[in-house]
């Protein structure tokens, strides 16, 4: 491909989006809204995500989880450790297995006691303060500064006081692409894609992450955030955009 020819940044983004334009969240089954059990589901994704792991697995070892009934706080806490070692083996999810298994009791219980078990309450508390919310995530165990920035970059489909956010990851995504590294300006792109170009027909990352509200652009963003992730984890990703981007 010549300079000549080279795709805009804007049809980049629709190819990208098109291909690749699915929420981790909607990857691993949860329909997240802003109630608590989705909420959470999303909690214990951020924290198998962050881990030193292919995020296929990381996602199947979530989809596995909930296939258990490990769905809600309550129910991670009463599971037995062993439980919770075989569900995450099922998924794949073996080389940190039993201490995420041990994580994810104890953070259960530290969400059940700070917050009844309701993220929502943790949202009220920081009151739109992104490093309030950070720190309430970290002290969730297993839950360090790169699972916070995944459950912000996730849930701001929902939270749009956290939007537009684009983690670390999703901004060497960027860069691999060639586009600009600004959040504001991915989030301009996200919502002219949605809005104008191929990615809103028939897209699949977003359809899972609304709000009883309905969509807005932060639901874009996030979906775009999680496919720069992608871009950045597999060069394929980025091969397959720049082929399709025409």
């Amino acid at each position: 491909m010549t300079a000549r020819d080279a795709p805009t940044a804007r049809e980049t983004v629709e190819a990208l989006l098109d291909r690749h334009g699915t929420t981790y969240a909607a990857e691993a089954g949860i329909r997240l809204r802003n109630t608590p059990q989705p909420l959470y589901q999303l909690l214990v994704l951020s924290d198998l995500l962050s881990a030193r792991i292919r995020a296929s697995v990381a996602v199947a070892a979530a989809r596995a989880l909930f296939a258990h009934g490990l769905r809600s706080p309550d129910r991670m806490r009463d599971a037995t450790w062993q439980e919770r070692v075989d569900a995450l083996g099922e998924g794949g999810y073996r080389r940190y297995d039993e201490r995420t298994a041990t994580q994810l009791g104890e953070g259960a219980e530290r969400l059940l006691d700070d917050y009844g078990g309701d993220l929502r309450r943790l949202r009220a508390e920081a009151d739109g303060d992104l490093d309030v919310l950070r720190a309430g995530l970290r002290r969730t165990p297993g839950i360090g500064p790169s699972g916070a920035d995944i459950f912000l970059r996730e849930v701001q489909a929902v939270w749009p006081e956290t939007a537009p956010f684009v983690d670390g990851k999703a901004l060497q995504g960027a860069e691999r692409l060639g586009l600009p590294t600004s959040p504001a300006e991915l989030a301009r792109l996200a919502e002219e894609a949605e809005h104008g170009g191929r990615a809103g027909r028939g897209r699949r990352g977003g359809q899972a992450s609304r709000d009883a509200t309905g969509t807005g652009p932060e639901d874009g963003t996030a979906v775009l955030a999680a496919a720069l992730v992608r871009a950045a984890l597999d060069k394929h990703v980025v091969e397959d955009v720049i082929e399709h981007a025409v």
